[in-house]
């Protein structure tokens, strides 16, 4: 369902988007320094699934895992996944647990 070419990075408003039929879910962030902070996760209603959910935070943590990034998970939902998945763990500064 989500797509690495569809995920798109609006630096303008700060969040990572795909749009699914005419629905956008979006992780909002901040980026400060080397360090980026995934602040908030919005999924409409119409495509609320768990698949969706953890294989959009996926692909977000793969581009940012690209431009060599440490992420700060401050959303309870996304901070929930990186426990659930240890390999994106590696990914957060030194000093912050989750």
């Amino acid at each position: 369902m989500v797509d690495a070419a569809e995920l798109i990075d609006n630096d303008f408003l700060r969040q990572f988007e795909i749009k699914i039929e005419d629905h956008l879910a979006k992780i909002e962030y901040s980026l400060q320094e080397r360090k980026i902070f995934l602040t908030k996760l919005i999924i409409p209603e119409e495509i609320k699934s768990e698949d969706f959910r953890k294989e959009f935070i996926s692909a977000v943590f793969e581009q940012i895992q690209d431009r060599n990034l440490s992420v700060v998970p401050t959303s309870p939902e996304i901070a929930k996944f990186v426990r659930s998945n240890r390999k994106y763990k590696r990914m957060l500064p030194v000093g912050v647990r989750i």
